[in-house]
């Protein structure tokens, strides 16, 4: 399943791994879920990843970030027709059309209003992995279901 992760989840899964961005994040470590990604995204999640106030030991954050540049699809994007209320958001949306993502997934679901999305589904970690298993349990598999 093709996914948007916002830096805020990831970030979070890194702080919390017990926390629903911690099991996003396993899920993609072990190929359940596919990221979607162009440079912006994987420059933001590299730059934002080795603030010092995170104190991520930087080997693993190369790690992390090497391991999601060859699993994910790298797509190019086109120029978002909407505004969105910070524009460093743009760049999320617009890969999550490019790719054909079946879910942006945001801890900021304000930052990515209803009639910006351009049919891409914005959930929340939890809401997304609620659907998630709910889809599991149901045995569905098709995008339509989440």
């Amino acid at each position: 399943m093709n996914v948007v992760l916002d830096t805020n989840a990831i970030v979070s899964g890194l702080l919390k791994p017990f926390s629903p961005c911690g099991e996003l994040l396993r899920m993609v470590s072990s190929g359940e879920l596919t990221l979607c990604l162009d440079a912006r995204l994987l420059g933001e999640y590299a730059e934002v990843l080795r603030r010092p106030r995170f104190a991520f030991d930087g080997e693993l954050v190369s790690a992390l970030l090497d391991q999601t540049f060859h699993a994910g699809i790298l797509v190019s994007a086109s120029p978002l027709v909407a505004s969105l209320p910070d524009p460093d958001d743009v760049a999320f949306l617009e890969v999550a059309i490019a790719g054909n993502a079946e879910c942006l997934i945001t801890g900021n679901l304000k930052h990515y209003p209803s009639s910006s999305r351009q049919g891409i589904t914005v959930l929340s970690p939890r809401d997304f992995l609620d659907r998630y298993r709910k889809r599991r349990r149901a045995g569905g598999a098709g995008p339509a279901s989440i």
